[in-house]
């Protein structure tokens, strides 16, 4: 190795210590590496080559650096003294360029540090200033918004009271509204008796019906709760009470009118079947005592109630031909068949009722005691002559327990009859209750 080799200055190394050196995975064997293989590697080979030229041979390089000589070795070792590891001084001179490197590095890194935190708390302290700011802010919003939403519950409440005055009074001005209306009516009925030809074109418009039996109706309720309240001291009250006389009057007579023309408009729609046209006026006809004229109408208009043949053949098929002496058998099978065709005659009209009528049960009650005292009645009282207990009938003829066998398939047939006819419908009527009625009063 050269002397020009061993006093080369340490400041011509190429040191490189930055900070970007320390961040991430930072590995200090990794540093001190990059600092020391330019020095070591040069120096082993210096060492290699002096042993060759001095005869050396034996020597050993441990793999630190150093230099294990032979005998030999160490004998020409006791000549002019020569360092084993002559780098020493230019590692030293390294580490401490690389020390002072590393302090420099140390106080810029402080230096950012505390500019850093400087910065910091001064941003800090203006984020506290505006945190504070905000805060007052909010609080003023939320009193803002405690006064809005206080004023507003208290127009809401204003609003709403007005809103119901105005309610109210629109609901009496519609109704002072119609009363005025209802009083032109009434001045109109207010006449002569009989003489009905000045009315309104709603009273003879078949188009509003419907209109004018509710205005009707009104009318005289109208004209009665006055005609109530009248004083007939009073002589002006006394003039009043006589004159609504005479329009409750007229109106009575207009209403006879109007239920007799939607009878009829009734029955031809009945005749014809259509449904649509039936319902309405049974809906109209509800307003004249609750519908209970068209309830009776209809039901009296069945053919089964105005046929006289329906009846004649009931007994034919009870009794048989005439003369002919009946048995219970028989009497069995002909109610049986009888009171099956009734059933199916309910059902169906049940059904043409329902369709029909605003209150199917009112009417289906009528028209099932229509038909047990119509039909069923008039048949039993037919089939069970109550005979004379002091002359009894002959035993020839079967005596008493021919009658009374002929009671009690009467009794069973008729039961299961009624108990048909609640599964129908018949509405209130106890149609189990009359049967037992009936029969209480054939028994002997």
């Amino acid at each position: 190795m050269s002397e020009g080799s061993k006093s080369s200055p340490v400041s011509n190394l190429p040191l490189i210590l930055d900070i970007d050196d320390f961040k991430g995975n930072f590995s200090f064997d990794a540093l001190f590496g990059s600092l020391v293989n330019e020095l070591l590697p040069s120096f082993q080979e210096e060492e290699a080559d002096s042993a060759g030229e001095h005869g050396l041979g034996g020597s050993e390089v441990l793999p630190n650096g150093h230099v294990r000589a032979s005998s030999n070795a160490a004998k020409f070792a006791q000549g002019p003294s020569m360092p084993l590891f002559p780098e020493v001084d230019s590692l030293l001179l390294l580490f401490k360029d690389s020390c002072k490197e590393l302090i420099d590095l140390r106080n810029q890194i402080n230096g950012k540090l505390y500019n850093l935190k400087q910065e910091v708390s001064t941003q800090d302290a203006k984020h506290r200033k505006t945190l504070t700011e905000l805060e007052k802010g909010v609080d003023g919003l939320f009193d803002s918004f405690a006064r809005l939403d206080s004023r507003i519950s208290s127009v809401g409440q204003t609003a709403a009271k007005i809103g119901d005055h105005l309610q109210s009074a629109d609901a009496q001005r519609e109704t002072a509204s119609q009363t005025i209306e209802l009083v032109k009516y009434l001045m109109e009925f207010n006449s002569s008796p009989g003489d009905l030809m000045e009315l309104s074109p709603l009273f003879s418009d078949d188009s509003r019906v419907a209109e004018a039996a509710s205005i009707a109706q009104k009318l005289r309720s109208f004209a009665e709760e006055d005609i109530a309240r009248a004083v007939p001291s009073v002589v002006g009250s006394a003039t009043a009470s006589r004159g609504l006389e005479v329009a409750v009057a007229n109106l009575q007579e207009y209403c006879n009118e109007l239920e007799n023309r939607l009878l009829a408009r009734f029955d031809a729609a009945s005749q014809r079947r259509e449904l649509s046209t039936m319902s309405e006026c049974a809906k109209i006809l509800s307003q004249f005592n609750r519908g209970s004229s068209a309830m009776q109408h209809y039901v009296a208009t069945r053919p089964m109630f105005i046929d006289v043949e329906v009846m004649n053949s009931d007994t034919r098929l009870v009794l048989g031909d005439q003369g002919s002496q009946a048995s219970p058998s028989n009497v069995a099978r002909g109610l049986s068949s009888l009171y099956k065709e009734i059933s199916d005659t309910v059902r169906k009209e049940a059904a043409t009722i329902t369709a029909v009528f605003p209150s199917p049960n009112d009417v289906m009650s009528i028209l099932v005691q229509r038909l047990l005292e119509q039909r069923v009645t008039a048949l039993l009282d037919k089939l069970l002559v109550k005979p004379s207990l002091v002359n009894p009938p002959p035993m020839e003829e079967g005596g008493l327990l021919l009658y009374l066998r002929m009671l009690a398939v009467a009794y069973e047939k008729t039961q299961e009859l009624a108990r048909e006819l609640r599964a129908v419908g018949c509405g209130d009527l106890d149609v189990e209750g009359n049967n037992m009625i009936s029969f209480s009063q054939l028994s002997l």
